[in-house]
């Protein structure tokens, strides 16, 4: 069976991030082995869980869409919608890895937090619930 390009994207993508994620494990080993306390920054530590969780959760996605009802364009729409959310929040952990400004993001958010996550949230569950339905359409109905 030849993969319709709406997954082999997302498949690619999944690889990206867990190729990142990788990346950034070798930035938090290299924190905690010359850290007095061990430790990475707790930023570039969220940043490393983080694409590993997003990674896999592509994973998810891409199977989704290989099996959905909806057409190529939908299903790619809908996941790059999600997995842009997930990229934009890995690189805001970077960023407060970076800039060691914070061990939490919303003690003192800065403008535009809050919005972003209403936009988050609205992206990544719209985006699913989307894919989702193709898939149920494309499974059960």
């Amino acid at each position: 069976m030849e993969l319709g390009i709406d997954t082999k994207v997302v498949l690619l993508l999944s690889g990206l991030i867990l190729l990142w994620a990788l990346v950034l494990g070798i930035w938090k080993y290299q924190q905690m082995a010359t850290s007095e306390t061990a430790q990475a920054h707790a930023y570039v530590d969220i940043a490393h869980r983080a694409a590993l969780m997003y990674s896999f959760a592509t994973l998810v996605l891409a199977a989704l869409v290989q099996f959905s009802a909806w057409p190529a364009a939908v299903d790619l729409t809908a996941a790059l919608v999600v997995i842009a959310f997930f990229a934009g929040a890995i690189v805001g952990y970077v960023v407060h890895g970076i800039l060691r400004d914070t061990d939490n993001q919303f003690r003192h958010p800065v403008r535009g937090t809050h919005a972003f996550m209403v936009a988050l949230i609205v992206g990544e569950v719209g985006g699913l619930a989307v894919i989702l339905a193709g898939f149920v359409k494309g499974q059960f109905l």
